[in-house]
């Protein structure tokens, strides 16, 4: 396939799941766990599908430039969409938000084709066979294997993913241990209304938790990425994050309470979403073709989910040893160890490919 029919096609492969899910799911089936499996695929799926696009269509140069302000629509988008759908689930019910997703999925593949359109008609002939030009039969997998460079960006998508769940775990734990805290205190109250309170605690806590991940990371996209890129590059920007990862664990190890953990997945989420999604996307720009469609794809999603099964298996361990918070907090701190080793690999090969560039 050349580009646009991959791209177009691919996304409406998705928008059509979504109407599968309204019908079964307004016919009354229960369709939970079948529609959170989807959405793990399809919301790293289409996120690189995206970037190998933007990737495909700049140069190194003008992706440095415009991939931070690009973001800001991710970031935007995301706060935006947390807060309309906070304000009208009540009334749209759980199915009606599918069908307008799937509106709004169909809007991005005509803004597709039309920057596709814009860029063959500036382009030149040279841009205009690279378009209509088929990727080639070589396995992701394959060419991840043949290249050290891909090789560490799948082990540092493994453990960032790995630490980054993980750590989710330790938060939820801690908020579940006070949510029973608060329950205790009713001693007065009924079964019933020590659940609902439970789940108010809860629902009041992580939307209020949310909240200020999203806002966080629209300011960091706005205001700090695009400097960072500009005075410390791609490669340095590598190590902000698990920087600030080794750092919040290492003061979990000593403080295990929820407003430490709250404040360390607030620094570490907003950044991930803002910094590292910017990042990941920018470290394609000086790959083939074949890598930033492929490759870049195989990582993104299998490298990602198998570091959230990763996350379940260590989960499994630790509390079977019966960790407590404080030594999970110390096993993260060496898993950010490692990912700062992938870093590092990173940083060599960038340097190389870029030199040779």
């Amino acid at each position: 396939m050349d580009r646009i029919r991959l791209v177009s096609w691919a996304t409406l492969f998705f928008v059509s799941h979504l109407g599968v899910f309204y019908l079964v799911g307004s016919a009354g089936f229960r369709i939970g766990i079948a529609f959170f499996l989807w959405v793990g695929i399809f919301n790293v799926f289409v996120v690189a599908q995206f970037w190998a696009f933007a990737n495909d269509i700049y140069s190194q140069e003008q992706g440095k430039r415009l991939f931070p302000i690009i973001s800001v629509g991710a970031s935007l988008g995301a706060w935006i969409g947390t807060q309309i759908i906070g304000r009208t689930f009540a009334s749209l019910g759980a199915y009606v938000p599918m069908i307008i997703g799937g509106g709004i999925l169909i809007l991005c593949v005509l803004i597709t084709i039309w920057v596709n359109r814009r860029m063959l008609a500036s382009g030149g002939v040279a841009e205009q066979k690279k378009a209509r030009e088929p990727l080639g039969e070589a396995c992701p997998f394959q060419l991840i294997k043949g290249s050290r460079y891909l090789m560490s960006i799948a082990a540092l998508i493994l453990l960032l993913n790995l630490v980054n769940t993980t750590g989710g775990f330790l938060h939820n734990s801690l908020v579940a241990l006070n949510a029973d805290a608060e329950v205790a205190a009713m001693t007065d109250a009924t079964e019933d209304e020590r659940d609902e309170a439970r789940t108010i605690f809860i629902g009041e806590y992580f939307a209020d938790f949310y909240g200020w991940v999203n806002l966080a990371g629209l300011l960091i996209q706005m205001f700090l990425v695009s400097r960072i890129f500009k005075f410390l590059g791609v490669r340095l920007s590598l190590f902000i994050l698990p920087c600030i990862a080794i750092g919040g664990y290492a003061l979990l190890i000593a403080l295990p309470m929820l407003q430490i953990v709250r404040i360390v997945k607030i620094a570490e989420n907003s950044t991930d979403y803002s910094l590292m999604n910017t990042i990941r996307a920018a470290l394609y720009l000086p790959t083939s073709r074949e890598v930033k469609y492929k490759a870049k794809q195989a990582i993104d999603t299998f490298f990602v989910r198998l570091g959230d099964m990763l996350q379940a298996g260590v989960v499994f361990v630790g509390t079977w040893l019966g960790l407590s918070l404080g030594s999970f907090a110390a096993v993260l701190a060496f898993f950010c160890v490692l990912w700062i080793m992938a870093a590092v690999s990173i940083y060599r090969e960038h340097k190389k490919l870029t030199r040779e560039a």
